[in-house]
C-alpha cells in the first residue's frame, strides 16, 4: 500500500478526532424545540397567504393588519419560551473513547473490503441524495405535529384554523374540512370561518357550492355584504346554480371593491364577460338599473351609441357554421378589456346592423358613455366562449370616436392564430 497514502489517511484521522471528540467530551445544551419548529413554519405558511391576499386585493389593509396581530400572537401562545434545555449525560465520554478504537478499525475494514476510497465516495454521496427530504415532506411532518398536538388541546380555535389553512395548501381537502368544522363548532357564526369552511367544502366536492358549503356563504354575506372571500364565493355558488343574473351582481360588486388595475380585478372582469355570453340576449339589460330619461343625462351620456354593421367576408364564408356565435362589441383602447357594449347574434344572421348602447353595459363603471374613443370588434365563436380562442374569425375597427355618428362598418376577415 502506498506510504504517502496510508500518512495522508492517518492525518486526517487525526484531524477528524480533533474536530469530533471535544463536543463529545464536554457537557452541552440540547434544546427541544421540534414543537417550536412546527409552529414557526405553519405561522410563516399562514403569513405567506396573508401577504398574497393582500397583494390580490382580497384583503383590505386593517383586515391584513389585524389578522397579522391574531397571527403573531397565536405563534408567542404556542411557543414555548421556557423550553427544558438538559445537559447532555456524561455518557458522551464513553461514547468518544469508542470512537477512538473503533474509526481506524472501521476505516481500514471498509477500505480493504471496498477496494478503494472512491467507493467510500460514491456510497456517501448516494446516501446523502437518500436522506435529502422534501421541503413538502418536512411541511406534512409538521402538520401532523400540530393535529397530534390539537388531540390534546382540542379548544384551541386558531390551531384549528390554521390547521385547516395548512392541510388545504397539501390539497388534503377532506381533513381541512374536518379542522375547519371543529374552529367553526368553536369560533361560531364568525364570517371569516364560515367562508373558510364553506371553501374547504367546496373543494372536498369538486368545488361544487351547493348545499352547506352556500348556505354558510349567504350567511356570512348577510353579516358582511362587502366581504371580499363572500362575493367571490357567491357569485361562483349563484352561477353554478344558473342564476347569471344574481352571480352578475355579486360579481359586479366584488370587481368594484378590487384595486384598479390589479390582476383580481382583470380576472373577475374577464370572468363577467364570460357570464354575460351564458346569459339569454336582453338578460343584462333587463336586470339593469333603471335610466334616467335621456333628456336629464349628461350630454356626452344621451350620445353614447354606435350603429355598427357587420359582414364576413368572402374568402371565410366556408369556415364559419350557420350556428356559430358572433360577439359584435365595444373595448376601451386602453386598460381592462372587458366590454363597454356587447351583443350576441349568430353567424346565420349575417349581413346584420346593430346599435350598441350604454344598456348593454356589463358593470356601470364601464360603459361606452365613460369615453371619448372605443375599439370596435366583430368575432365568431366555435365554442361560444366570450373568451377568444385559435381558430376564431375577427374583425375590427382598432379606433371610433363616441360622437362620429356615421355607420361603421366591420368586415369579418382574419382568423386568430
Amino acid at each position: 500500500m502506498n506510504v504517502l497514502f496510508l500518512l495522508i489517511v492517518s492525518v486526517l484521522v487525526l484531524i477528524a478526532f480533533l474536530i469530533v471528540l471535544p463536543p463529545l467530551w464536554r457537557k452541552h445544551p440540547v434544546a427541544e424545540a421540534d414543537q417550536d419548529q412546527r409552529n414557526i413554519a405553519i405561522a410563516r405558511q399562514r403569513l405567506a397567504e396573508l401577504k398574497e391576499q393582500l397583494q390580490a386585493g382580497a384583503l383590505t389593509q386593517a383586515l391584513y393588519d389585524e389578522q397579522l396581530v391574531e397571527l403573531e400572537q397565536a405563534l408567542s401562545d404556542d411557543l414555548d419560551i421556557d423550553s427544558h434545555v438538559n445537559e447532555a449525560p456524561s455518557q458522551g465520554r464513553w461514547i468518544a473513547l469508542v470512537l477512538v478504537l473503533a474509526i481506524p478499525f472501521v476505516a481500514g475494514s471498509l477500505y480493504w473490503t471496498l477496494g478503494n476510497y472512491q467507493s467510500l465516495t460514491q456510497e456517501n454521496q448516494t446516501a446523502a441524495a437518500n436522506q435529502a427530504v422534501p421541503e413538502l415532506e418536512k411541511m406534512k411532518s409538521m402538520v401532523a405535529g400540530l393535529a397530534e398536538r390539537l388531540k390534546e388541546q382540542p379548544d384551541d380555535a386558531m390551531g384549528w384554523t390554521m390547521l385547516g389553512r395548512s392541510y388545504k395548501y397539501l390539497q388534503q381537502y377532506p381533513q381541512a374540512v374536518d379542522a375547519f368544522e371543529h374552529a367553526y363548532k368553536l369560533i361560531g357564526e364568525q364570517p371569516e370561518i364560515m367562508l373558510l369552511y364553506a371553501d374547504a367544502l367546496a373543494f372536498s366536492n369538486n368545488e361544487q357550492l351547493a348545499g352547506k358549503p352556500s348556505e354558510l356563504v349567504f350567511k356570512a354575506l348577510a353579516m358582511e355584504p362587502n366581504n371580499v372571500t363572500g362575493l367571490w364565493l357567491g357569485g361562483m355558488a349563484k352561477a353554478q346554480a344558473g342564476d347569471f343574473a344574481a352571480a352578475m351582481d355579486l360579481w359586479t360588486k366584488l370587481e368594484a371593491q378590487l384595486p384598479q388595475g390589479s390582476e383580481a380585478q382583470r380576472e373577475i372582469q374577464v370572468l363577467l364577460a364570460k357570464l354575460a355570453t351564458q346569459m339569454p340576449e336582453g338578460a343584462i339589460q333587463a336586470e339593469a338599473k333603471p335610466v334616467q330619461p335621456v333628456a336629464t343625462l349628461p350630454p356626452s351620456s344621451a350620445v353614447a351609441s354606435i350603429d355598427v354593421q357587420v359582414s364576413l367576408a368572402p374568402e371565410l364564408q366556408k369556415s364559419a357554421n350557420p350556428g356559430d356565435t358572433v360577439f359584435i362589441y365595444a373595448q376601451a383602447l386602453s386598460g381592462p378589456k372587458m366590454p363597454l357594449a356587447i351583443v350576441r347574434k349568430q353567424v346565420s344572421e349575417l349581413p346584420l346592423t346593430v346599435n350598441l348602447t350604454d344598456a348593454m353595459a356589463m358593470m356601470p363603471t364601464m360603459k361606452l358613455s365613460n369615453f371619448e374613443q372605443v375599439k370596435l370588434l366583430a368575432r365568431i365563436s366555435k365554442s361560444g366562449d366570450a373568451m377568444q380562442q385559435p381558430g376564431d374569425l375577427i374583425g375590427i375597427i382598432e379606433q371610433v370616436v363616441l360622437t362620429d355618428k356615421s355607420l361603421k362598418k366591420i368586415v369579418i376577415n382574419s382568423s386568430i392564430k
